[in-house]
């Protein structure tokens, strides 16, 4: 499990691609210390296992899936990537609730700078939509946000980044266009999947 809190700026060292997975390599050099092989890491809010760790960078394994599913398949190298490392019980819970599960892919409308926040605004998925609320959490490339305001008529979705979201992430350099990876409040689905079965 994850908060949303990004750890760290990475960025993509290597893809190696084969017909079923693909091997990226992630320059992490404040985060590698306290990585092992086997520790889960959100990567772009994609839970991924890091498998081999070499200097500061680390790898991971990731499948036709995972990256036909993620905006992981459009990832370069030096792309930058958000990372976080996996929750600690013992620490404070800053953001919410991340499984590093997404749950599709929204498209960028535009991002517009402020003297001290940035309006983003995205299109989601129109199956996602129920899943979001004004003031309720969203996840957008594995970074805990509030929902600013919601567009029902063409499904856009708009939160505000203050100064210090646009320094540790990568949604500074995100245009109109671009996808992000979208996870939306799992705590909805519950009631969603509760409220279904009970009616049975």
């Amino acid at each position: 499990m994850f908060t949303g809190l990004i750890g760290e700026l990475g960025s993509i060292t290597s893809i190696e691609k084969s017909k079923s997975s693909a091997v990226f390599t992630i320059s992490a050099p404040k985060l590698i210390s306290q990585i092992a092989v086997g520790d889960s890491v959100a990567v772009n809010g994609v839970c991924l296992t890091a498998t081999a760790i070499s200097g500061s960078v680390f790898s991971a394994d990731v499948m036709v899936q995972t990256l036909s599913l993620t905006s992981l398949s459009q990832l370069n190298v030096a792309s930058p990537v958000n990372l976080e490392l996996a929750a600690q019980l013992n620490a404070r819970m800053g953001g919410h609730m991340v499984q590093g599960h997404v749950d599709g892919v929204a498209k960028v409308v535009g991002l517009t700078l402020g003297d001290k926040w940035a309006q983003f605004d995205i299109t989601v998925p129109t199956h996602l939509s129920k899943y979001i609320v004004n003031q309720g959490s969203i996840c957008l490339d594995g970074v805990s946000l509030t929902v600013g305001g919601i567009d029902d008529s063409n499904n856009v979705v708009t939160v505000w980044l203050i100064p210090e979201t646009l320094a540790a992430t990568n949604l500074s350099q995100k245009k109109a266009g671009d996808l992000v990876n979208v996870e939306v409040d799992v705590l909805a689905k519950y009631v969603e999947r509760l409220l279904a079965k009970g009616d049975k």
